[in-house]
């Protein structure tokens, strides 16, 4: 068996102690995630999409490579560095590591300037333009002119290098611009630097139409001698920085807010991970950048004429809806509106399954306020991991406790570059009575989980709800991601469990029907995945279909295979990083492996088991969760697994969001056994899944589907290829 084209260079089979085996039956993690991103990148170039929206992709692609980098190849980075003999599960150091990302994040680089490229020349046939130095005229050099003396000028602080003036501190993705000048007085060369703060606009747009923007580096370099009257400009370039932001928790941490405030302000000073030099930058300037910023073996690289790729999203809000997809608003959930809004009787009623981002992310804020205001009811508990900027969910929870409602708030601190944002969120919570949480000092917080004690008929019940998604408003509206709603009395003792284990360390016991982790998810999945092992070797068809963000666990990828080697059929659909090779006789033939990238961003995760049933809505066994199956969610952070046992619910979970994420056709890349992904063929009846939802009934509505073309089938335990 062969390493897989993209890795076989990468190390010598001799040399390593994991054998040849390691490398050929899981995928890398890094450069699996690499390939997503590209992913995401190929949509720039999809001219199935509005204009807007392929800069959008692009945009993303850029933050998404700055955000690895500063995590992941930071984490790399920090075990070279010690020198720790870790390998990754497919046996490779983190210095064979670090040499393929850096070649894979190269090529990626080159393809996002050479798309802009493309793009760049799109928008101007649209009549929106990103200048080019030689395309301002006269009258847009008077404008640029003016406003750099009036409102770049007065921002911007020159430094002198010389023994005099050390080489200043450049801050995580600084934009600054060098100088090589020289003094007209003496012909005295000097050399300056100028970093351009953060707060200044990247794009520039000089008033009127057509649209027209310029950056805000390349205005800096045109009116340089405005800024340095009396010298000469010989060379100018501009350069960007990343550094490390990945944060080390001290578990002897006595005051975590104040330890987390100081690691914010620790991470902004994080050793220099990547620079980036602008193209065709003078090799005397390139040489001091390199000897000042690059000491601690940063990755250098020429990024292109236009550093900070992810910076685009400021021309994406230009207001062209003529080169963005048509808006789209979302439904309330029809079974709300059936009991006059009344949301805890709808739940009472019936369990309930919402699917954002086509149905409203309101009727949380609403079960929230309605908690707040009902005078029956005693206690809210919640989870916020991320909550975004937005206060909605804040509002909501800090009214329940200015009514004098028992309310506690578990803020996870610890939510990657969220969290400053929790620590406000927090400090507000506080000050209006919330009783805050902040969980485990080693594990994240992640279930997205929140309960409502109410009193009725002078007992208590609750009301539960369980996400896949953050309480996040604006990602709500971005994000595929499943609200389960439930007033079924076991799940509300499972929840109270886990909000006890987190608050209070208290070991959950006789836990009904929920899984956690680190207690027990992982457990109980590969329970699972032996279930349909048993059932086909008895006879029984054996299925298992899977939907989430990242697979990368080696323990349930090992259970996939031997699965596979059963006969059981494995369909997965995940979004980014995927550690399992499909598709490999004698390992893997049995399963499929596609992930979804479109104008939504597949967030949800289900996962769903045959359990012997002929056909799974006959009894397939269907659960949602807040866990990607990879070792930190199962190892290092609490999350939830919860079974769907309503008949109605399940059916739709199944026999919709399943199988049109399953049977989409037009947004769907499938994973070879040699890592690479193939864009699938719409064929002759294209199908869209999230078009399919745009145009559809609500899962918590009533009605057929429309649109004969766009139905989705009963799924089947007949492989679909």
């Amino acid at each position: 068996m062969t390493r897989p084209a993209h890795i076989a260079h990468l190390a010598d089979p001799d040399d390593d102690p994991f054998g040849p085996e390691a490398s050929d039956r899981y995928f890398n993690r890094e450069l699996s995630w690499l390939a997503f991103n590209r992913r995401v990148l190929e949509e720039a170039c999809n001219p199935a999409h509005p204009l807007l929206e392929r800069l959008r992709f692009l945009s993303i692609s850029g933050s998404n490579l700055d955000e690895f980098f500063m995590v992941r190849v930071a984490g790399l980075k920090g075990q070279q560095l010690k020198e720790v003999d870790r390998r990754s599960a497919d046996g490779l150091t983190a210095g064979q590591q670090l040499g393929a990302i850096t070649e894979e994040a190269d090529a990626l680089m080159a393809s996002q300037q050479a798309v802009w490229g493309d793009l760049r020349n799109a928008l101007d046939e649209a009549r929106l333009h990103v200048l080019r130095r030689d395309e301002v005229d006269a009258e847009a050099t008077e404008w640029l002119e003016t406003h750099f003396r009036e409102q770049i000028f007065p921002i911007l602080t020159p430094q002198a290098l010389d023994p005099a003036h050390p080489f200043p501190f450049i801050p995580n993705k600084g934009l600054s611009v060098i100088f090589d000048l020289v003094r007209r007085s003496d012909k005295e060369p000097v050399r300056e630097l100028v970093m351009l703060p953060v707060s200044a606009a990247r794009f520039v747009r000089i008033p009127g139409e057509p649209a027209r923007y310029v950056t805000i580096e390349s205005i800096l370099k045109r009116f340089a001698p405005l800024l340095f009257p009396g010298y000469e400009i010989g060379g100018a370039a501009a350069f960007r920085v990343l550094r490390d932001s990945d944060m080390e928790i001290d578990e002897e941490a006595e005051d975590l807010v104040r330890y987390f405030a100081n690691a914010i302000k620790r991470r902004r000073r994080g050793r220099v991970i990547r620079l980036e030099l602008e193209t065709g930058m003078p090799e005397a300037l390139a040489a001091v950048l390199k000897s000042e910023l690059g000491k601690t073996d940063a990755i250098i690289t020429e990024s292109g004429n236009l550093l900070g790729i992810g910076d685009l999203d400021t021309i994406v809000d230009e207001n062209r809806p003529d080169l963005k997809f048509p808006p789209y608003v979302p439904r309330f959930p029809e079974r709300i509106r059936e009991f006059g809004g009344d949301c805890f009787a709808a739940i009472r009623a019936k369990d309930i399954i919402v699917h954002h981002p086509y149905e409203s992310f309101d009727v949380v804020l609403e079960y929230l306020k309605q908690a707040a205001i009902d005078p029956d009811v005693i206690a809210i508990k919640q989870t916020l991991y991320r909550a975004g900027k937005q206060p909605a969910v804040i509002n909501a929870l800090i009214a329940a406790a200015e009514a004098g409602k028992s309310v506690t708030a578990v803020v996870e601190l610890r939510a990657r570059f969220d969290e400053e944002q929790n620590i406000y969120w927090a400090s507000a919570l506080e000050r209006a009575g919330v009783q805050v949480v902040y969980g485990f000092l080693e594990w994240k917080t992640h279930a997205k989980v929140s309960m409502v004690v109410r009193r009725e008929g002078g007992k208590f019940r609750t009301y539960c709800h369980f996400g896949t998604g953050n309480y996040h408003p604006v990602t709500a509206r971005i994000y595929t991601d499943l609200s389960f709603f439930t007033a079924d009395a076991r799940i509300g003792r499972d929840a109270a469990q886990l909000f006890n284990y987190v608050t209070g360390y208290v070991e959950p016991v006789d836990i009904a029907k929920v899984s956690l982790s680190p207690r027990d998810l992982r457990s109980d999945l590969l329970a699972l995945i032996d279930t349909e092992i048993a059932n086909v070797r008895a006879g029984l068809p054996g299925g298992v279909w899977a939907k989430m963000n990242s697979l990368v666990d080696p323990a349930i990828i090992d259970k996939l295979y031997e699965a596979s080697g059963a006969g059981v059929e494995v369909e997965l659909i995940i979004r980014g990083i995927c550690c399992l090779r499909p598709g490999v006789p004698g390992m893997s033939e049995n399963i499929r492996v596609k992930s979804v990238i479109g104008r939504f961003l597949e967030h949800s995760r289900i996962f769903a088991f045959g359990n012997g049933a002929a056909l799974p809505n006959d009894g397939a066994r269907v659960f949602i969760s807040s866990a990607d199956w990879m070792p930190r969610n199962f190892d290092r952070r609490v999350e939830y697994m919860l079974p769907i046992e309503n008949p109605t619910v399940h059916d739709q979970v199944l026999d919709q969001v399943m199988v049109a994420n399953l049977i989409d056709t037009e947004q769907s890349w499938e994973l070879e056994p040699d890592g690479r992904y193939v864009r699938d063929e719409p064929g002759d009846k294209p199908f869209n899944l999230h078009r399919y939802f745009m145009i559809n009934p609500s899962l918590s509505g009533r009605g057929a589907a429309i649109g004969a073309s766009d139905a989705v089938p009963t799924l089947s335990l007949r492989r679909r290829r």
